[in-house]
């Protein structure tokens, strides 16, 4: 063990204790937590007119507060841009986390405090690192430097004079600018290479800065980091990741899922050293981190600001509707059931449905897969396909195939002359087939999306034809995210969706390469 990982690990030593007594006491924390919140929101304008007290008790927050979605609370958002103090926080917000999430067009602007940094964001990073450095006792990834692809922010317009300016950006961005002196040590590009707007100029910047130096560990989504990946083994000439980082060891990964991309990841870093640790982390609040290797479970973060609800996914619409009876605690989750989550956090977040689905695989401690969105499944048939049975067919498929999936997008069809539907899957292949028969790679593909969803097998053998794949040339997904203005930071190519909007846009880019 080197030096300066004794000296971490003695000073994660509390923070290790504190994550295992709040997992096992984790009714005792979310009150702790719950109590906390009320302190803040009491002197709120969100407060007074919601009525919350810093004595207000949960029955009366569930009474008074409904569920809300992003359009019911941007207007108090709106205000907070505009130059309005304690609007929802009882201090000032001088950031906001611009998020286009994976549904939508328009862009969602999450508020973000400093206590929200300090206690939610930076506290569930070193979480993760601690009990990373745990499991690894030989690490050395603080002997070297620690990767990040950064992102923009920009100064936010204000409607009147006078008011405090506030500006917005990618998450990363806006963690990067505020970091301590003490993580920019060990992190690399520098921040003006890392603030890069121009996300092309950005790779550019990091071939040239970041080559020669000793990375031994990065963190981001996947598919950007692959296209960041790939252009430094260009630049470097090299077979493999290796030949520029020998010391690689760890991946820090989130925001989609991760097995499309993983057999990708091995090809370009071929080490049994190599460690992949998902963390869930969006601009709302840091969630939950992979705490042990092999366990797919994401133990749930506790003690961070965040007072965690959950809506059973079938209820989602009734509880829009006004019925709050369904949405429980986290005391009344069980295993293996889909909700979608409810969080009100230290950013001012009150019953917000961020639009994430969750199934627990563990209560004791609370531990969590991301199942999909609350709007990113199709279920035009009855078929109810979500995201969850679509990775895992499609890597069930590649591993049969030898193929090697870059990025893909589905849609439903129209009904045909039979008055039967289907969905339209458009993929980009890093590698096909290795008999190269894309009817095959379909018909395999449905075989398996069967498999793992018995109301997508029920609806195939009547209202349903077989899925239609449509192949489009390397740089299509790329292409059309340059096109949005979506490269880089936070942006998700949208997986499923219950229109043609995006996969019609997808195949007019590929007409044009």
């Amino acid at each position: 063990m080197n030096t300066i990982h004794r000296i971490l690990q003695t000073y994660f030593r509390p923070l290790l204790r504190q994550i295992e007594a709040s997992g096992q006491a984790f009714e005792a924390s979310q009150q702790r937590t719950f109590r906390m919140l009320m302190q803040h929101v009491a002197e709120t304008q969100f407060g007074k007119e919601h009525s919350l007290t810093k004595d207000t008790t949960y029955e009366t927050f569930r009474r008074n507060v409904p569920v809300r979605e992003y359009n019911d609370i941007q207007p108090y958002i709106d205000r907070l841009r505009a130059g309005e103090d304690y609007v929802l926080w009882d201090e000032r917000v001088h950031w906001f986390a611009k998020s286009s999430g994976t549904s939508s067009d328009r862009s969602k602007f999450i508020p973000i405090t400093s206590h929200n940094l300090k206690h939610c964001h930076y506290r569930g990073f070193q979480a993760m690192v601690a009990t990373y450095l745990r499991n690894n006792p030989d690490s050395k990834m603080f002997l070297g430097k620690s990767l990040t692809l950064g992102g923009s922010v920009t100064p936010n317009p204000l409607t009147e004079t006078g008011k405090t300016q506030s500006f917005s950006g990618d998450l990363s961005a806006i963690l990067l600018k505020n970091s301590p002196a003490p993580i920019e040590i060990t992190r690399t590009p520098g921040r003006a290479t890392a603030l890069i707007g121009n996300f092309e100029e950005k790779i550019a910047r990091i071939c040239k800065e970041c080559s020669q130096q000793n990375v031994t560990n990065f963190a981001g989504v996947p598919s950007w980091n692959l296209i960041l990946l790939n252009q430094v083994m260009e630049y470097n000439h090299a077979n493999n990741l290796l030949d520029i980082w020998p010391n690689l060891e760890l991946f820090m990964h989130g925001g989609t899922h991760f097995e499309p991309y993983r057999e990708q990841f091995r090809r370009l870093i071929p080490s049994d050293r190599m460690h992949y640790v998902e963390n869930y982390n969006a601009s709302e609040g840091y969630f939950a981190f992979q705490d042990e290797f092999g366990d797919p479970g994401m133990r749930l973060a506790l003690d961070n600001g965040v007072f965690y609800e959950f809506i059973p996914q079938d209820k989602v619409e009734a509880v829009l509707q006004g019925d709050l009876s369904h949405v429980l605690p986290l005391e009344a989750v069980v295993t293996g059931q889909s909700y979608a989550l409810v969080i009100s956090t230290d950013s001012g977040l009150w019953r917000y449905l961020i639009g994430d689905c969750v199934r627990f695989v563990n209560t004791h401690p609370h531990k969590l897969i991301i199942t999909g969105r609350t709007q990113l499944f199709i279920n035009l048939f009855g078929e109810e396909l979500m995201i969850g049975n679509t990775e895992k067919a499609l890597s069930q498929t590649c591993q049969t195939t030898g193929a090697v999936v870059s990025e893909y997008s589905v849609a439903p069809m129209p009904l045909d002359k039979q008055g039967k539907g289907g969905h339209e899957w458009v993929v980009e292949f890093e590698q096909l087939p290795e008999d190269e028969d894309l009817e095959a790679f379909a018909g395999q593909l449905d075989q398996a999306l069967c498999e793992q969803n018995s109301d997508y097998e029920a609806k195939r053998k009547g209202t349903m034809n077989a899925l239609k794949l449509t192949c489009v040339p390397k740089g299509t997904f790329y292409r059309w995210m340059e096109q949005r203005g979506k490269t880089g930071g936070q942006n998700k190519v949208p997986r499923l969706f219950p229109e043609r909007k995006f996969v019609e846009a997808l195949k007019e880019v590929a007409s044009q390469l």
